[in-house]
Parts: structure tokens; C-alpha cells; sequence
């Protein structure tokens, strides 16, 4: 009888599998389950850039969370603190460690500054408004605030590197990460329905909402428990549904960009995909509740999920 032997590139795999801690991640769950199977350097990479991007996000958030809204008196100085953060990215200063490693991984894995610039456009908008006006304006600030970062995550899995120089993609990372950051970013709005109304956020268009005869009110009534409307049932599908089409378009995606990645890179792709589609899948615009519980994967489901992608059976 003969012996099934595994190649030591998916042994690692598997290692680097078995030693993810699925309990304790919290923030960016996908993200960091996904850059876990790159190579160390990189990933550190990844965590220092987006620790720095989470660290503004949640300054915006979190106020909103506690005050409802951003007063017009203290808009000037969160738009004056988003300048600080994006200078840091820019300053060639040495005396804070933190900034140092910054941009010394800006440099070493040649990370474009634009993403950078972008976020910090979505979060003067964030600062500006509390809504947006039509879907348009909705999918314009997406490109700041879910494209921007899901660039820095493509641009790290598309860089080659020779002899310790790292050397930029092949392909253009724009073109390549708008179709799964628009999918994972529609699926994660109607995934967190409830606890965005919670924290005071909405990311719902207001023209989808008068066409289907909603408020921000009752949403939010809603969120708390309310029985959910024939138009919140309506304006789900649509975004459902335009969240499917990007969906079909990462798929085209991955087809042309995966075969010119190396296999871990190409694995961190598919786990960020399966995982969002995991979610996708539980969406029910029809019948589902859009509870946090319904929606949200458990720990152990998310796991399994990634067990399925390396396998090659998801």
C-alpha cells in the first residue's frame, strides 16, 4: 500500500494553518487570517500599515459611536488631525520608532503613497457628513475607504522579490483590488446592519432609502429589533445584488492575477474571497433576519472555512 506524501510547500501551509489563533483575532479578521500565510517580513508589513489606517478609522468612528455626530466645532480639528496622520506617511523624521518603521516599510516594499492619500479623502468625508446622498457618492468614498486599503493588501501579495530587492506587481493593484473590495465591502455593510445602527453609523444611500420608503429612524428601530420592511427587504436585494456583481467580477480577477503569484500569495486571495463569500451566502434578502448572529461566522466556521480553501475544497 502506498504512502501519500504532501509537498514541504503545503506542510508550511498547514503549519502556519494550525498555528492561527482564529479565537483571538478580532480587528480585520480576513485581512489578518489571509497575510498570516505570506512570509513574515510582509506581513509584519501589512500589520504596520494597516494598524496606522485602523488607528485614524476608529478615531472618527468611536466619537461618532459616543456623540452621534462630529459638531461643526470640532470638525476643523479631526480634519486637522487626519493631516497629521497622512504627514506621517510623508515626514522623513526619525524621532518617533513608530514612524520610522512606517516609513521604512513604505520604502523597503515600495508601497505607492496614493492609497494613503485616498483613505485619508474617506475620512475627511466621514468627518463632513454622516450619510451619503445617492449611491454614486457611496461608491466614489468606497474607493478610499475599502479600495485604499485592499490595494496596500494586493500590492504586497503582487511584489516580487530577488535577492532581497523587492520589485513592484505586474499587474495594475488599482484594477485588481476595486472588484474584491467593493464585494467585501457591500457584504460587510450588510453583515454589520445591525451594529453600525448601534454605534450611530449608516452607510446606506439616502436615494436607495426615499425609494423604498425608508429612514434613518427606522432603521434604526429596526436594528434595535423592530420588525424589518418590505423596502428594507427591497433595497437589500439591490444591494445584494450589486454586491454579486462584483463578486463575479473578482472572480475574472483571480483568474487573470492568480497565476503570476506564487502560491502563498495566490492562497491569501482565495481565503479573503471565501471568507467574504461565506458571509454572502447567509444573506437572505428575502426571509433573513440580519441579526449580528445570523450573519457573522463563529470562529470555528471561519477556520473550517480556510481549512476548505488550502485543501482545495472550498
Amino acid at each position: 500500500m502506498s504512502v501519500k506524501t504532501i509537498s514541504p510547500a503545503t506542510e508550511e501551509l498547514v503549519r502556519i494553518f494550525d498555528s492561527i489563533d482564529f479565537e483571538k483575532i478580532i480587528d480585520h479578521p480576513n485581512i489578518l487570517v489571509s497575510a498570516n500565510f505570506w512570509e513574515p517580513e510582509r506581513y509584519r508589513a501589512a500589520r504596520v500599515c494597516y494598524k496606522f489606517m485602523r488607528h485614524i478609522d476608529d478615531l472618527i468612528d468611536n466619537h461618532k459611536a459616543e456623540h452621534k455626530a462630529i459638531a461643526l466645532h470640532e470638525k476643523e480639528e479631526f480634519i486637522a488631525d487626519v493631516g497629521k496622520w497622512l504627514n506621517m506617511f510623508m515626514s522623513a523624521g526619525r524621532h518617533d520608532p513608530a514612524q520610522a518603521e512606517l516609513i521604512d516599510t513604505i520604502n523597503r516594499f515600495r508601497i505607492p503613497l496614493w492609497p494613503l492619500e485616498d483613505f485619508a479623502r474617506s475620512m475627511i468625508y466621514d468627518i463632513n457628513n454622516d450619510g451619503f446622498d445617492t449611491l454614486a457618492t457611496f461608491v466614489d468614498y468606497s474607493r478610499g475607504a475599502s479600495v485604499a486599503p485592499a490595494s496596500i493588501f494586493v500590492h504586497l501579495c503582487g511584489l516580487r522579490e530577488e535577492n532581497g530587492e523587492y520589485h513592484l506587481p505586474e499587474f495594475d493593484v488599482r484594477d485588481t483590488a476595486t472588484p474584491c473590495a467593493m464585494f467585501s465591502y457591500l457584504v460587510h455593510i450588510m453583515r454589520d446592519f445591525q451594529k453600525d445602527y448601534h454605534n450611530n453609523l449608516n452607510y446606506f444611500a439616502g436615494d436607495l432609502m426615499t425609494k423604498h420608503d425608508l429612514t434613518v429612524a427606522g432603521l434604526r428601530k429596526m436594528a434595535f429589533g423592530g420588525k424589518l420592511s418590505e423596502g428594507f427587504r427591497a433595497m437589500m436585494r439591490e444591494y445584494y445584488d450589486l454586491a454579486d456583481k462584483y463578486r463575479l467580477d473578482t472572480l475574472r480577477v483571480m483568474e487573470k492575477v492568480c497565476p503570476v503569484l506564487d502560491t502563498r500569495y495566490r492562497l491569501s486571495l482565495e481565503i479573503i474571497y471565501n471568507l467574504y463569500l461565506m458571509v454572502f451566502e447567509r444573506i437572505d434578502p428575502d426571509r433573513g433576519s440580519f441579526t449580528t448572529a445570523e450573519l457573522l461566522p463563529t470562529p470555528a466556521e471561519t477556520r473550517e472555512r480556510v481549512r476548505k480553501v488550502i485543501t482545495g475544497r472550498a
